[in-house]
């Protein structure tokens, strides 16, 4: 199995996640939950990326629960974020199913790494 980052779609899809919410976030003066937010959806790209390159399938497991609970995260701050009119209902849908995918994508990868 390629491990490389750039080669697995839900790295992919959380940098996409990432740029989303920066851009979403990009005039929001509440810094703390802005960071907050930003740092949970950097947490998943990059617990994806440390869990490959992790050296086993059981850290790399490991690593992909971890970014799956950030994804908990970021998905129940964005209902926080329409609530604060941070963003609109349409773009918290659209952040929330990509991260969706993730949680979907690394759930199949566990199961993946688990069989084999």
């Amino acid at each position: 199995m390629d491990r490389s980052i750039e080669n697995l779609f839900i790295w992919k899809e959380s940098r996409v996640v990432v740029n989303d919410i920066y851009t979403m976030m990009d005039t929001c003066k509440d810094y703390s939950f802005k960071d907050q937010l930003q740092r949970a959806a950097i947490s998943i790209m990059n617990n994806i990326a440390e869990g490959a390159e992790a050296g086993s399938d059981a850290k790399f497991i490991s690593f992909l629960k971890i970014a799956r609970g950030s994804c908990s995260e970021v998905r129940s701050m964005l209902y926080l974020c329409e609530d604060f009119k941070y963003c609109n209902k349409e773009e918290r849908i659209k952040i929330q199913n990509r991260i969706k995918t993730i949680t979907i994508g690394a759930f199949k990868l566990i199961k993946i790494l688990n069989n084999k």
